[in-house]
């Protein structure tokens, strides 16, 4: 029998060391190095799949390789087919991770459950069967092909797989499973470490597909080992608060697709239905007479869809003036309120600025910069923006507004939701017909103009 040898790993990076250390040397972190047990395990059985036997690649010519479109599997969601960059790759391993409760399972579970013509193989290690029963009634579904089993074993999640011949496989979670060739509890960075790179080589070989359902941290990543995070070919974020009744799909990596796409769900009794208008959640009711509100035209990925920035400025009470942001970036509002003051002569160095992006959404992008400083300035000045106007512009150092990108399909959506007016910066008028339109568009070079168009 191989001799166990004791080793320090970093919980961050997954670096091992025969000493410990204060710092990683790895990584750079502090006091990560968290003793663990390990048993070395033979080159045959290490990382292999029990039962299964596949043929030995082969080096080949770069002009020998076949290239075309990557085939997916259709899963009847066209959120989660957005964010995956259009469907369910086969031979791919993807991540979904987030907060307890937020609804990971519950998005998996009812995703698999309308894929009939798929046999699917979902691994519990947390819930029992019964548990996924009393889930999946719940969620309105049709006659479907997947199989349950609840096991911790990887070596027996293997022997399941040979038997049932399964066209996906779901695991959860990724920190309850274990396996034989590591010494250690489940969820610890080495059983984490080495179950992600037996699925990954599996996964590969096999062609395929396998969803891990992860946990996160307090700090808000992925729980386990970074290296995780670089295995698998795709890593989704499911974020939201769990009082509120909206959840948001992110693509955070993604080797078949792009990152910058999200899916919108909204959590019900029956389960989470897609919201395929963004719109609808991020601008609440028209609010007649009230100042410090302004809408943006803002686009993630290939969506556009249009957004309500709320600001509240206030005299501060404490002599020291609070900066508070949800949903932005705090140190670009910062940056703006400087340029206000500098640029436009707003004095804003004594007053408490607070500022949230409706609905839950975290929105980076630069276009809404516009409409953050017109929301701040008409909660300052107590005016209200008119509710039919809209804008889209970047704002720089010296109070330049900055072209965006997307102009025309910024404007299409303003149109389709019935506003009147939006503002965009003068170089985006570039190559753009405004008769193709039928909402008056303002081009605007400097914050200035932008002010005097929407306040007098």
């Amino acid at each position: 029998m191989a001799k166990e040898k004791i080793a320090y790993v970093c919980t961050e990076c997954g670096y091992d060391s025969p000493k410990w250390a204060g710092r990683c040397p790895s990584c750079g972190m502090w006091n990560t190095m968290k003793e663990q047990t390990i048993r070395p395990a033979s080159a045959a059985d290490r990382r292999a799949a029990p039962g299964f036997t596949f043929d030995k690649s082969r080096p080949i010519r770069l002009e020998e390789i076949a290239t075309g479109e990557e085939p997916r599997i259709d899963m009847r969601d066209e959120e989660l087919n957005r964010v995956l960059g259009g469907g369910l790759v086969p031979g791919s391993l993807i991540l979904l991770g987030g907060e307890p409760g937020i609804g990971k399972s519950t998005l998996v579970l009812q995703t698999m459950l309308r894929l009939p013509h798929q046999r699917v193989l979902y691994v519990s290690g947390e819930e029992s069967a019964r548990q996924l029963k009393l889930r999946a009634d719940r969620i309105a579904h049709a006659d479907t092909n997947c199989l349950i089993v609840c096991e911790t074993s990887l070596e027996k999640i293997y022997a399941h797989v040979k038997e049932t011949q399964p066209d996906i496989i779901v695991i959860d979670s990724i920190q309850t499973i274990s396996t034989d060739t590591a010494e250690s509890s489940p969820g610890s960075i080495v059983q984490i470490r080495e179950c992600a790179a037996s699925l990954l080589k599996f996964t590969k070989e096999s062609g395929i597909p396998t969803i891990l359902i992860g946990h996160i941290n307090k700090e808000g990543s992925i729980a386990g080992p970074k290296i995780l995070e670089h295995i698998v070919d795709c890593v989704l974020q499911f974020e939201g608060d769990q009082h509120y009744m909206y959840r948001i799909l992110r693509g955070i990596k993604n080797r078949f697709g792009s990152t910058a796409e999200l899916g919108i769900y909204e959590m019900r009794g029956d389960g989470l239905r897609q919201v395929s208008n963004p719109s609808e959640l991020l601008l609440t009711d028209r609010h007649e007479g009230m100042s410090g509100i302004a809408i943006a035209s803002a686009i993630e990925g290939i969506r556009p869809f249009l957004i309500e920035t709320q600001a509240l400025v206030s005299t501060a009470a404490y002599g020291t003036p609070q900066r508070s942001a949800t949903g932005f970036d705090l140190r670009r509002m910062n940056m703006l309120l400087a340029v206000l003051e500098k640029r436009v002569g707003f004095k804003l160095a004594q007053k408490d600025v607070f500022l949230n992006i409706a609905g839950g959404l975290r929105v980076n992008d630069p276009a809404i910069d516009l409409s953050v400083i017109s929301a701040i300035l008409s909660s300052n000045m107590d005016t209200e923006i008119e509710p039919t106007v809209c804008m889209a512009g970047e704002v720089g150092l010296s109070g330049e507004i900055r072209p965006v990108s997307r102009i025309e399909q910024r404007i299409a959506e303003a149109e389709k939701l019935g506003f009147k007016q939006i503002i965009i910066p003068k170089h985006n008028m570039q190559g753009l017909d405004p008769a193709r339109f039928g909402i008056e568009i303002c081009p605007v070079r400097k914050v200035e103009e932008a002010f005097r168009i929407l306040f007098g």
